[in-house]
């Protein structure tokens, strides 16, 4: 991963010493909240990686396991009444914003009570709030403005819109076209880039002519402020976000964001991975954010050993029940084949 500093209120302090800090302000339950939140995206995505091997999810599968802490924290930092937009990654996101396992699921498996009954798949999950996760790179971004430009339109200063997207997608054109009207235009949108290093097979650095601190370097070009955040470390996410948000809202302004992790899997679950040693991926998966959150609540007598294996034990089971319930839901009927079909 690429390192240097991140944007902290507390740049002289440890890693933990700011995530003490960040802690003594969002208090035990929601930091409690944001490690369940956490686990469960992380048994959903195990179980529904199992249920893809054994061919009972079609298309493609993008696990979220290892960049749990972004979305956990942005959606706490945020709060859910934004509109938010997404890429194919977007099962967290979904999760976080109030889709039930039990939908999720079904809509994974391919059943008419799916949560876009059945229809979207593994690639696009949708809630009141969620425009959508979307399969072309990049092309979500232009939705994102323009969530934007209508917040701004019905003058409601008290939201933005928040749009995730990987450093894959950032040399695609239509990412600068929206950066750039979103600042001519002076929209409420957060651009957040997801860098977890690998868009598919490809490392940042052969890939990006300017891979290390990619927002702070592309912002100014678009005359909006830049930040980079720790994506394995939650504390520093929720530091960062919270500040983004006051600021968007205040400013009215676009802002650009680089969080910087290592997912665990491959880009989907049928790339084995390769181009990463086994040595590689044991080291990055040592940052794993979900022991990182863990650890800080036990050390500050927040959390015991036993109440995280009940957390764990409850998700796990949450999910397997979200499994039986997919199973035994209906599959759609051909008599609604053209419903919602507007054009030919």
């Amino acid at each position: 991963m690429n390192s240097g500093s991140f944007y902290s209120q507390y740049p002289d302090a440890s890693p933990k010493e700011r995530g003490k800090a960040v802690l003594s302000q969002i208090g035990k339950e929601r930091a409690i909240e944001a490690l369940r939140w956490m686990v469960l995206i992380r048994q959903f995505e195990l179980r529904g990686e199992a249920a893809y091997q054994q061919g009972k999810v079609g298309g493609f599968y993008h696990a979220y396991s290892g960049e749990e802490a972004i979305q956990t924290a942005a959606v706490q930092a945020f709060g859910r009444d934004n509109w938010y937009v997404d890429f194919y990654r977007c099962h967290a996101l979904a999760l976080l914003l109030g889709a039930t396992p039990n939908e999720l699921m079904s809509e994974l498996y391919g059943k008419a009570n799916g949560n876009a009954k059945g229809r979207g798949g593994s690639m696009h999950l949708y809630t009141d709030r969620l425009l959508g996760g979307f399969g072309i790179v990049g092309g979500h971004l232009p939705i994102a403005t323009g969530a934007a430009f209508s917040l701004k339109y019905l003058n409601k200063t008290d939201e933005a819109a928040i749009c995730f997207f990987g450093e894959g997608a950032v040399a695609q054109g239509a990412v600068h076209e929206s950066l750039n009207l979103a600042s001519l235009w002076n929209l409420p949108v957060i651009f957040i880039i997801e860098n977890n290093q690998w868009g598919m097979g490809t490392h940042v650095s052969r890939a990006l002519a300017t891979h290390e601190k990619i927002a702070e370097a592309m912002a100014p070009a678009y005359q909006m402020k830049g930040y980079t955040l720790n994506g394995m470390d939650y504390f520093n996410c929720y530091e960062g976000f919270s500040h983004i948000y006051q600021e968007t809202l205040s400013t009215q302004r676009p802002v650009l964001v680089e969080c910087v992790c290592e997912r665990f899997r491959g880009h989907s679950i049928s790339d084995p991975g390769l181009y990463r040693t086994k040595e590689a991926l044991q080291k990055v998966m040592e940052q794993d954010p979900i022991h990182f959150l863990r650890i800080c609540l036990e050390e500050e007598g927040l959390l015991d050993e036993e109440s995280y294996k009940a957390m764990e034990k409850e998700t796990k089971q949450e999910v397997l029940a979200a499994m039986q319930h997919a199973d035994k839901s209906p599959w759609p009927s051909p008599a609604t084949l053209e419903e919602g079909v507007y054009a030919s």
